[in-house]
């Protein structure tokens, strides 16, 4: 059997203009299809990636955002947003998408796992993980 690990993707780069963001999207699905501990971490300009309303469309690239919404589908129950970055872009948590989780074993639901946190936080949880995966 093997060990669940506590895995964070820790997202720094804006959505739209390189691959990152997209690249960490699928390894974030890959990790928790393999049933690991999986959680997301957005500073600096990663912040982006949540914001609600994005029309990438614009740009000619594919909005990715609403695959965010269906993290709690497999099993993806925190998603962590750095408050100091939100607020060096003049944004705030009702900018942000929200997502909701649900345990259909235990019926547990939470309406939004998308947490806004300060930076002693960021550091702890950023220690507590056995791999940090950096995008």
């Amino acid at each position: 059997m093997s060990e669940v690990k506590k895995f964070m993707y820790l997202n720094r780069r804006a959505p739209y203009g390189t691959i990152y963001a997209w690249e960490s999207l699928e390894v974030v699905l890959i990790g928790a299809a393999f049933d690991q501990q999986v959680s997301l971490m957005f500073v600096d300009d990663g912040v982006y990636q949540l914001v609600k309303g994005s029309k990438p469309a614009d740009i000619e690239m594919k909005n990715f955002t609403p695959t965010y919404r269906t993290l709690g589908d497999y099993g993806v129950r925190h998603m962590f947003v750095d408050k100091a970055s939100l607020e060096a872009r003049g944004l705030t948590q009702d900018d942000l998408i929200e997502v909701e989780w649900e345990d259909w074993e235990t019926e547990e639901e939470v309406d939004n796992i998308v947490e806004v946190i300060d930076a002693d936080k960021v550091v702890e949880l950023l220690d507590e993980s056995d791999v940090v995966f950096s995008f």
